[in-house]
């Protein structure tokens, strides 16, 4: 089934991480109309490329070129379509390859296939973008077209019993060991996250007793958030997976707009120190942090009411600020040069970025010319919660660095 035929159901795997976290959400999002962003029929068409490439090498390996040929003729007229899909969906096809060509045996490959987890929320089914299955291997591939926000194959808003697993991937797991444990003893599974567009390959490893292990807490949540009950709970997940009231959520207003309180027990009716203290600053970061990302949607929410007719008392739509621009830059240029002005001087000449030439140039001369030239510096330090899983930043230089790095004393030397 193409990616733009499939259906969504209430706890669908793709929103698992909102309604295991915040199960009332699920009944809360029912009100709001299906919508898809350019950026999700964008992800949508991606998916229908790779869709075709990967038939042809696995589940359709007869298909005649002319019909290869006319269905990504016609897909390449969509209006989203851009040549970079290719080279990002080649990516992806190539990441299937590496794990279906590793076994000794021909595995098993599914492409689009609808898994249903009922068993685990009720209704619940979803379709997964490639299943690999050989001997006791289970394999789930997800490809993730989207740059905006990268996407892990492990995450740790899951649940005590599965720490690390992608919750997404984990249903959709669960829903494809039920349909082929008939067939496959499966034992080990291994879930994967293809993100090209960010360069983000990632893959985590559990068990089948693992895996059904937390699907037995996840029904229980299911069972709640089904219901439309349980308990509010603002959290990454409020903006990561897209949640359409995340902007007028009361839970989430009542919790943003409460003040923190900064007066101690200890001190009673004594004068509270004019600065805060580190750890008063640790507190209110960790309260205040989905704060501006929540006024921001506050008010695209309050634009998009007003746009459709509605009115927010004390507001009103005014025009914003533009930049100026040509009508037609070229047309605008030729008079100038007409006019006796230099085209040297009406033209910047500016090198292409990494991003913009990895796009241009072939994979093997990007690799063999454009890597050895490419410098990555350390980014500047950024705030993140200590359960973040990239290291801390080293803010005292290593040992040699200390001591002169490049240009310290080597023995030898004179």
């Amino acid at each position: 089934m193409m990616a733009a035929e499939r259906t969504h159901a209430l706890l669908s795997a793709s929103s698992a991480k909102r309604w295991l976290n915040c199960p009332p959400s699920a009944r809360l999002c029912e009100s709001f109309p299906d919508t898809e962003s350019q950026a999700a029929r964008e992800g949508t068409l991606a998916h229908d490329i790779a869709e075709i490439k990967l038939r042809r090498l696995f589940t359709e390996p007869g298909m005649p070129e002319t019909v290869y040929k006319r269905q990504m003729n016609k897909l390449k007229k969509h209006e989203l379509y851009a040549p970079e899909m290719e080279r990002y969906t080649d990516e992806y096809v190539e990441y299937i390859q590496g794990i279906a060509y590793g076994y000794t045996s021909v595995p098993t490959v599914a492409l689009e296939k609808k898994v249903d987890y009922g068993h685990i929320a009720p209704e619940g089914y979803g379709y997964a973008d490639c299943i690999i299955l050989c001997g006791s291997d289970l394999h789930v591939v997800d490809l993730k077209y989207g740059k905006g926000i990268l996407v892990s194959a492990k995450e740790r808003e899951n649940g005590r019993e599965l720490p690390e697993g992608n919750a997404q991937l984990a249903l959709y797991a669960l829903g494809a060991i039920r349909a082929y444990r008939m067939f496959y003893p499966i034992e080990r599974v291994r879930l994967h996250i293809v993100q090209p567009r960010l360069k983000n390959f990632s893959s985590w490893d559990t068990t089948v007793a693992e895996l059904e292990s937390w699907g037995k807490w996840v029904a229980k949540i299911a069972a709640l958030a089904y219901k439309g009950e349980g308990n509010f709970k603002q959290g990454p997940w409020c903006d990561d997976n897209f949640c359409p009231a995340a902007g007028c959520c009361r839970h989430r207003a009542k919790e943003n707009l409460a003040l923190e309180d900064l007066g101690n027990a200890e001190t009673g009716d004594l004068p509270l120190p004019p600065l805060l203290s580190n750890e008063e600053v640790g507190a209110i970061i960790s309260r205040a942090q989905y704060l501006a990302k929540w006024v921001k949607k506050l008010e695209r929410h309050a634009v998009s009411a007003i746009v459709s007719g509605e009115e927010i008392p004390g507001w009103k739509l005014v025009e914003g600020r533009s930049n100026r621009a040509f009508a037609d830059a070229a047309d605008a240029m030729k008079k100038l040069q007409a006019a006796g002005y230099k085209k040297a001087l009406l033209y910047n000449q500016v090198p292409l970025s990494v991003t913009e030439a990895e796009v241009l140039v072939s994979k093997e001369d990007f690799a063999s010319i454009l890597v050895p030239c490419i410098t990555k510096p350390k980014g500047k330090p950024a705030l993140a919660p200590d359960t973040d899983p990239r290291p801390a930043y080293q803010l005292k230089p290593d040992a040699e660095e200390a001591f002169g790095g490049e240009n310290s004393y080597k023995e030898g030397q004179v």
